[in-house]
């Protein structure tokens, strides 16, 4: 739970988002520049995801239930699947450098559908006594999307793509509404960095590989089959919001986002500042 708010002089954490393909490489990443910032920049940084703000187990649930033919939100991962309130709360604290936790969610709860773990077990931040927060990275497959008009949406829907009529519009239309919400975490951003794909398919492959190495380790591991229905799920999101992204989250923020374009191999191809 967020302390009440007192009076400070401390500046403002600055706040990062970072949007990634998955399997592109964002822990990587993250881990690398959340390191320098702390040990270069000397900057007590923090670094969040957002699927730390999953709805609670219960409430995707009823989620689920409320729109038994949508597909896309019958498991956690789509925009509105997070507990916005939730995430606006703590970064709101965090902002004031006032003592907050950050949620935890276990996605190994109910046979991995998940859950958020109790807030006992929330990560507390900005304790009395403690340097507070002065960086803070917020990382996620969704983080920076925005909504488009409806006709948008049509449009492409109506156009050829890889998945997007696997879906009816309605459907579509239900997570593009709810994304709306997402653009008030968007708007506390001071920079941006996307790591991007030359082509958005990468991603059923990167996951294979993740799935191959996991058997290899654990014995256990998504088969072929599976991992092209994972991917699925959220492939129409990459198809409607990824030229948004590329076009500018921060527009009234020139020189504030980052674009790095990878290859098939993960090696970086281009590099964009704008």
């Amino acid at each position: 739970m967020d302390a009440p708010a007192s009076p400070t002089t401390t500046p403002a954490p600055i706040i990062i988002g970072l949007n990634g393909l998955q399997g592109v490489g964002k822990t990587t990443l993250v881990t690398s520049l959340a390191s320098t910032l702390t040990s270069s920049s000397g900057l007590r940084t923090l670094v969040l995801s957002i699927d730390d703000f999953y709805l609670r187990h219960d409430d995707q649930l009823r989620l689920a239930a409320s729109h038994p033919r949508n597909a896309l939100v019958q498991h956690r991962g789509q925009p509105s699947t997070h507990d916005l309130d939730l995430a606006l709360s703590v970064f709101r604290a965090l902002l004031d450098g006032r003592e907050t936790s950050v949620p935890s969610f276990d996605k190994a709860a109910f046979s991995g559908r998940g859950d958020r773990r109790p807030e006992s077990e929330w990560l507390p931040v900005n304790r009395p006594g403690e340097p507070p927060v002065q960086a803070v990275i917020l990382e996620g497959w969704c983080v920076g999307f925005r909504a488009l008009a409806e006709d948008a949406v049509r449009a492409r829907w109506e156009s050829e793509s890889l998945t997007l009529r696997q879906h009816t519009l309605e459907d579509l239309l239900f997570v593009n509404d709810n994304l709306r919400r997402y653009d008030a975490l968007t708007a506390l951003f001071d920079a941006f960095i996307h790591i991007d794909a030359d082509d958005l398919s990468y991603v059923y492959a990167w996951r294979r590989e993740q799935e191959v190495a996991l058997r290899a380790e654990k014995g256990t591991g998504m088969t072929d089959e599976q991992v092209v229905k994972f991917v699925d799920a959220y492939f129409p999101a990459y198809e409607l919001y990824c030229d948004g992204v590329r076009a500018g989250v921060l527009p009234d923020k020139p020189r504030h986002q980052l674009r790095i374009v990878v290859g098939r191999d993960r090696k970086v191809k281009e590099v964009q500042i704008f």
